[in-house]
């Protein structure tokens, strides 16, 4: 410097960094000691290299990720150590099917991985995301029941989970951004929006190992693991959102419809074919609440109406006691947005159908018959006229003895299991209409 400071002390404001401006060479294979200063490895600069990696042996994954913070050279140590065969084979467990899974959010083997994506975490810190990327790519390269295809039983191995549970602790805490990256990073190492258009663009079925796989990475890798529901929409939007709204419900059948509990793949009839029960349906409402619910600037109301009016269509229109009973299980503001956009279309024989069997579902349920009046009566109160009122209050009582008649029918022409199941629907929709009527005249409109 050209003169001395004439001051006992400088104070100088903390540099921040810029994540663009880190050098990925911080990471490389190597360790040099003449590029480092020794003094930051405080008690361990008297150890060789090969003393320090021994050590580590003995410490906890999470031990290792609190003293990877100490300095930026013992950090550099812990990457070498993971980047070495021993460390690897220590590090990256791979017993993923030899696991009793009663309960899988509390086997040791995701803990493990939860504990590693801390570490990585900490020791690529100071990393850009993309080189981050990369650098947690390449040791976890060799990981098959990570990949996308990697193993051979997927039903059974808990590879996905533990990659999802690492990536979900790997970026906990970074911005949507950083987030957008990881997708698109997932998207070219896996070809995952390449697969998509396979599935989308083929008949439903007809690739069905694919859709297990799609469904299977999109659930355990990017979904299932997040606390807040913000972070659960933002990746199901990532997924859905490339897509035409016709594409983005086949996707969300795929990754949350019913599948065959034989083997896990998706049933593409089984909300045709005949009336089903909750547990089938409970994943596509949730993931319709949570598209609806989370306070986001790419979901509107009318985008999330608009799905789940195709995904009732998909892969033929569903009947509509399963149409009814998704509308129930994803809550009363999706269910009344959902008809007051049929009433404010002007399609009131459609909407007059699905309060009857939004009655039907409440008397097989036991749910209170009430809630379906005032559904029907605040309904109501989207008509702008009494003669719309009117008009749509008789459309209702003439579907209650059209969908009668066509259950009779259903009844005298069936045989068997199906005979017996036909005449319980009967009797359903007759007790239906009766308590619908008995609340309709207590309740004050």
């Amino acid at each position: 410097m050209a003169s001395r400071v004439n001051t006992s002390f400088t104070l100088i404001p903390n540099q921040k960094y810029r994540r663009s401006n880190r050098r990925s060479s911080y990471f490389s294979n190597t360790f040099d000691p003449d590029s480092q200063p020794l003094s930051t490895l405080g008690n361990f600069k008297a150890l060789p290299l090969e003393i320090f990696q021994i050590i580590l042996k003995y410490l906890s994954v999470k031990d290792i990720s609190m003293l990877s913070m100490v300095s930026k050279t013992v950090s550099q140590h812990v990457i070498n150590y993971i980047s070495t065969s021993s460390g690897s084979k220590r590090l990256l467990l791979q017993d993923f099917h030899d696991l009793e899974l009663p309960d899988r959010e509390d086997t040791t083997m995701l803990e493990h991985y939860r504990s590693l994506g801390l570490l990585f975490k900490r020791c690529t810190l100071l990393l850009p995301t993309k080189e981050r990327l990369k650098y947690i790519h390449k040791i976890l390269a060799d990981v098959s029941c990570f990949k996308f295809n990697g193993c051979a039983a997927p039903l059974q191995c808990v590879g996905l989970l533990c990659y999802g549970i690492f990536l979900q602790t790997l970026t906990a805490g970074w911005d949507e951004l950083e987030c957008h990256r990881v997708y698109n990073f997932l998207c070219e190492l896996t070809h995952l929006s390449r697969k998509m258009q396979t599935v989308v663009c083929s008949k439903p079925g007809s690739a069905r190992k694919l859709e297990l796989r799609i469904r299977l990475f999109c659930r355990n890798v990017l979904l299932d693991h997040w606390t807040h529901r913000s972070d659960s929409a933002f990746w199901l939007t990532r997924i859905l959102k490339p897509w035409p709204m016709v594409n983005q419900a086949r996707l969300l059948y795929i990754i949350f419809g019913p599948v065959s509990p034989q083997d896990g793949q998706v049933v593409w009839q089984k909300m045709i074919e005949g009336p089903t029960d909750e547990s089938c349906l409970k994943s596509l409402a949730d993931a319709i609440k949570l598209l609806y619910d989370t306070s986001t600037k790419e979901w509107t109301a009318d985008d999330v109406i608009s799905l789940v009016d195709e995904l009732s269509v998909v892969p033929r229109e569903w009947l509509l006691e399963n149409n009814a009973r998704l509308l129930i299980l994803s809550g009363n503001n999706i269910c009344f947005t959902f008809m007051a956009s049929k009433a404010v279309n002007g399609r009131t024989i459609e909407l007059a159908r699905l309060i009857v069997f939004l009655a039907l579902v409440c008397e097989k349920e036991l749910y209170s018959m009430d809630w379906a009046v005032k559904m029907m009566q605040k309904v109501c109160k989207v008509f702008s006229t009494p003669v719309e009122r009117n008009n749509f209050l008789q459309s209702v009582a003439n579907a209650f003895a059209c969908a009668i008649m066509e259950m009779l029918q259903s009844v005298m022409s069936g045989d068997g299991d199906d005979d017996d199941r036909s005449f319980m629907n009967l009797f359903h929709l007759v007790q239906a209409q009766a308590s619908f009527h008995k609340e309709d005249l207590m309740v004050p409109a």
